[in-house]
């Protein structure tokens, strides 16, 4: 099986940010599910797997100041480091790591995984994951997370993935985790296929 992070560094040394499936331009529907979350702009939010994502740009402009971005890519964080520019990559703390070893030195109001989760096709990384998520976000904190739906694509990036929809989405976090909202997303890729996400907003129970 190949190394995780040299599989995501090669992807993000060999395209462009814009040339990715996964690329969006603005990120609507991950933007209205952080602001139907109503925190407060000074709240700590994570966002799990950025990367070379835009989400962070617009996060910025709608006023949001304790920013992170986690990412296993060096290289991935590094573009959209030079996309931002010195003085707003400087108002970020970026983070190198593998979401499934993470231990924050902190906790968060709210973590964002776009496309992150999907890609842990074995019970033993995703509860890993799940453990990384209860380190890390605080007691009625505020999970966002997107992933393949059932008819989305079964492969991206040369990778195997999981499909989900709401329901079974929503039970790899278990009890500990209320459902506040769940959504849709038919994301088109920059060559103008459709893929299908589903979306879940859920409140770490207290």
């Amino acid at each position: 099986m190949p190394d995780t992070r040299q599989h995501w560094d090669q992807v993000y040394d060999s395209k462009a940010a814009d040339s990715v499936s996964w690329y969006q331009r603005h990120p609507e529907t991950s933007l209205a599910f952080i602001t139907d979350s109503q925190l407060p702009h000074d709240a700590p939010l994570l966002d799990v797997g950025g990367g070379a994502s835009t989400l962070v740009d617009h996060v910025l402009d709608a006023g949001y100041t304790d920013i992170s971005v986690l990412d296993i890519s060096v290289h991935a964080l590094s573009q959209a480091q030079a996309r931002l520019g010195n003085g707003n990559a400087q108002r970020v703390h970026w983070l190198v790591d593998d979401v499934t070893r993470f231990a924050p030195s902190r906790r968060y109001a709210l973590w964002h995984d776009r496309a992150v989760f999907h890609f842990l096709t074995d019970e033993a990384s995703r509860t890993a994951y799940v453990a990384a998520l209860r380190r890390s976000l605080a007691p009625g904190g505020t999970l966002i997370i997107a992933a393949f739906a059932l008819d989305g694509p079964a492969r991206c990036s040369g990778l195997n993935v999981v499909r989900y929809d709401a329901d079974g989405l929503h039970a790899c976090f278990g009890d500990g985790f209320e459902r506040m909202a769940s959504g849709r997303d038919m994301h088109v890729t920059p060559w103008g296929t459709e893929q299908a996400f589903t979306y879940l907003r859920l409140r770490r129970r207290q």
